[in-house]
């Protein structure tokens, strides 16, 4: 083999190491993202579950 070739697989070595960096890097973030939108869907639950229970209560006071 010559030292060009050696220098050419050891680039497409380095490429494809870059490139699976980037594959996960991207993956994490649509994980992370995923998990983000969950997090504010769950935030809004319990709002809403806040609301209502202060509801409830106002209720229950106002018929005692």
């Amino acid at each position: 083999m010559s030292t060009s070739t050696i220098s050419h697989i050891d680039s497409q070595v380095t490429w494809a190491s870059q490139l699976n960096k980037s594959l996960y890097q991207v993956e994490q973030q649509v994980k992370f993202m995923s998990l983000q939108a969950e997090v504010e869907s769950l935030l809004k639950q319990l709002e809403s579950l806040k609301v209502q229970r202060q509801a409830s209560t106002s209720n229950e006071i106002e018929n005692n």
